[in-house]
């Protein structure tokens, strides 16, 4: 039995969630703050004996913010369960409690937490007539969180992210239209209490601690402490009974040290001369600690662990913090093993972001070794590593657009021969894309090296701060990533960036030329005619889709790179290449000449003789706040990271205003003035067509008015 979907409604930064998982290993993605831990905790209500209580308390701050008043809204969380257990005793739960019929025995099972009005709250609402704006707000405004409860129902059928569902069941708060059935039967039936679905699993929750030694040092945290006290009732009362005895000796010779009477001796008499007979302990003695009880004498035991090869074996607090935390996730795994040996039903093992307990060469062991019969195992983390050896199809992803989240599942719809193109692509680098906000895929090292550079350099922000990830796919097969953003799939908004390869030069073919000179012009016809096809492929995959955007280098990166007014940085790297004085002049003049045809062939001839992914270090270093972004590639940044918000928008011309101080080129009143008006956009006197305007009225030479023109 697994969990095959998670619904999620109105909880925390939930609005409405679908979450798909299969059969074994499941995994989490997201940033940080993109719900990962909120998912978890909605699971653990309905799961986890531990948090059962929690479930009937919940409050205002469990409902999501996005709703404004919370009032007369529901939390709903539901689990859908698959392949449910034919054993007669689970089938029995499931058919009195939360199963749905399948030619007579449970294969799909439901089972549903709802905090909601209670039947009183829920009958006012119902007897509103429609449009009743004012006796609705008369009955949200007297609901408290007494007025609510939460019941446990099974054998729903109700889609619950359905918003026309939802608005069915719970009512339309806008036009004020209620429902009359307060126990609508989509919802399900009430489960009993007697009846508990966490009794019969096996489910362990590790919680993602970067410090555990606090934990061992909790009697009630102490994952070791909680193996011994399972495994302590195990042991036969006749193998504890020496041990016992000899604990009992050793406490009667201890309290029998000449020593030890002594100090007794000398705090009773202390005692006594500063406060009296009267006021001092009747009796007083010095007893040893160690337990004399068999439980309490195995649950002493505590762990010594040696790192080193010297032999050394140190408690927990002295151990690395990562080998600390190795033992902590070793022993709550253990914790799960013995839970599993006395259920037979369902075992869910759920991991919080186990990167936070190991370190980054033990993750992608751990993920490939941890994989336990029978059992699923769903993980969150936002570890590349981690998710570079997931299964793509076991993969939900959780984003956050404005104060929401969003879940995608990155598989959905795709081929298998799509799947496995991805899975093989999603290495440790690249699975940054699927924790992106929004993603530039570019051809190859030299975008990878420069574009960083270049946005860093003319604009004050890095790609990080924008949310973007710079995808290098090392080939023009952009279509087998860039099927991962789709209305079904990603959310997220991709760039693809590749080149037209369109000639600079006469390639028609001339009988005078040299055999040399016949196979340049060929393989620049053939270029030229693989980069259009690749236009219009490109092109038509991206139609209709609005997550996917394509933008074409006119020639080639390097040949547009000095074609935007980058002359002088590629000219910076000449003696960095060549070391004959006439071939440095020739090649610096080219660069300088304005002639494509000239420049564009210096440029490439400097890349390929270098290795382009060199050149382009050596040319980054030289990238500074006077460089270009090419006007395709500032399309394709500001296309994936739209809109800009207006705080980060302001911090780039404030950027651009200190660049434009230090150069002296203009006087300070104009500074000053466009000061004054970069306030007045951050607080919104000014709208963005209005700043662009006053940059460009000011400042017209300036680079970021061509960015302007695309935010």
């Amino acid at each position: 039995m697994h969990i095959s979907k998670v619904q999620i409604v109105n909880y925390r930064n939930f609005s409405r969630a679908d979450i798909r998982f299969n059969r074994g290993i499941n995994t989490i993605i997201g940033e940080n703050g993109s719900g990962k831990t909120n998912l978890f905790r909605a699971m653990r209500l309905l799961l986890d004996d531990n948090l059962l209580r929690m479930a009937y308390r919940l409050d205002e701050t469990d409902f999501y913010r996005g709703l404004g008043s919370w009032r007369g809204h529901w939390i709903i969380i539901s689990l859908e369960f698959q392949n449910v257990s034919q054993d007669e005793a689970i089938q029995s739960l499931f058919l009195h409690g939360v199963g749905n019929i399948e030619g007579g025995a449970i294969g799909t099972a439901t089972y549903n937490l709802i905090f909601r009005p209670k039947a009183a709250v829920r009958a006012k609402l119902g007897e509103l007539q429609d449009g009743d704006q004012g006796g609705l707000a008369e009955i949200l405004h007297a609901i408290t969180l007494d007025d609510y409860e939460t019941v446990f129902t099974g054998k729903s059928t109700a889609d619950f992210t359905d918003p026309v569902v939802y608005e069915a069941l719970v009512g339309n708060f806008a036009d004020v239209r209620f429902p009359d059935e307060l126990e609508p039967p989509e919802i399900g039936g009430r489960i009993p209490g007697i009846m508990s679905i966490t009794k019969e699993v096996s489910f362990t929750f590790v919680q993602a601690l970067r410090d555990v030694v606090s934990d061992f040092q909790n009697n009630r945290t102490n994952p070791l402490l909680t193996l011994l006290r399972g495994k302590s009732g195990e042991i036969a009362t006749e193998a504890m009974a020496p041990i016992t005895a000899l604990v009992q000796n050793l406490n009667t010779a201890i309290i029998d040290l000449p020593e030890v009477e002594s100090i007794r001796s000398d705090i009773r008499e202390t005692i006594t001369d500063a406060a009296g007979d009267t006021y001092s302990p009747s009796t007083l003695s010095i007893r040893s600690a160690l337990p004399e009880d068999a439980d309490r004498l195995f649950q002493s035991l505590r762990l010594f662990v040696g790192e080193s090869d010297d032999g050394y074996e140190g408690a927990i607090h002295e151990l690395s913090l990562g080998g600390a935390n190795l033992i902590y996730l070793t022993l709550k795994l253990l914790e799960f093993k013995y839970q599993t040996a006395k259920h037979a039903f369902a075992n869910f093992l759920l991991i919080e972001e186990p990167e936070a307990h190991i370190h980054t060469h033990i993750q992608k062991t751990l993920f490939d070794r941890l994989n336990f019969p029978e059992t699923q195992i769903i993980y969150s983390t936002h570890s590349t590593h981690i998710s570079e050896v997931s299964n793509v199809e076991n993969v939900n992803i959780l984003g956050r657009v404005g104060g929401a989240c969003e879940v995608f599942q990155p598989a959905t719809g795709l081929q298998a021969g799509q799947v496995r193109s991805i899975q093989r692509y999603l290495d440790a680098v690249r699975s940054n894309l699927l924790f992106a906000k929004s993603v530039v895929l570019v051809e190859g090292d030299a975008e990878e090296i420069l574009v960083p550079v270049l946005v860093k350099q003319v604009l004050g922000v890095s790609l990080d701060e924008l949310g973007i990830s710079l995808i290098n796919i090392r080939s023009t097969g952009f279509k087998n990533v860039a099927v991962l953003f789709h209305d079904s799939r990603i959310r997220k908004r991709c760039a693809i960036v590749t080149d037209l390869d369109a000639t600079f030069f006469d390639a028609a073919p001339d009988p005078l030329d040299t055999p040399a000179i016949s196979k340049a012009k060929e393989k620049a016809r053939g270029a030229r005619a693989a980069g259009l096809r690749r236009q219009a492929d490109l092109q038509e995959f991206a139609h209709d889709n609005p997550w996917v955007s394509v933008h074409f280098a006119p020639h080639t990166f390097e040949v547009d790179f000095v074609a935007a007014g980058n002359a002088s940085k590629v000219v910076g790297v000449v003696e960095e290449i060549y070391t004959e004085v006439a071939t440095i002049a020739l090649a610096k003049e080219e660069l300088e000449s304005n002639d494509v045809e000239r420049y564009g062939t210096r440029a490439l001839t400097m890349a390929a003789g270098a290795g382009k992914g060199w050149f382009a270090i050596q040319v980054a270093k030289l990238v500074d706040p006077e460089s270009h972004i090419p006007d395709y590639l500032a399309g394709a940044i500001f296309t994936a990271h739209r809109p800009v918000s207006t705080p980060v928008l302001a911090n780039m011309l404030d950027y651009r205003l200190a660049h434009i101080r230090k150069t002296g080129l203009y006087g300070t009143d104009a500074i000053a003035q466009m000061q004054g008006q970069i306030h007045a956009f951050r607080t919104g006197q000014v709208d963005r067509a209005g700043i662009r305007d006053a940059m460009l009225a000011s400042f017209p030479a300036d680079q970021i008015n061509a960015i302007l023109a695309h935010v």
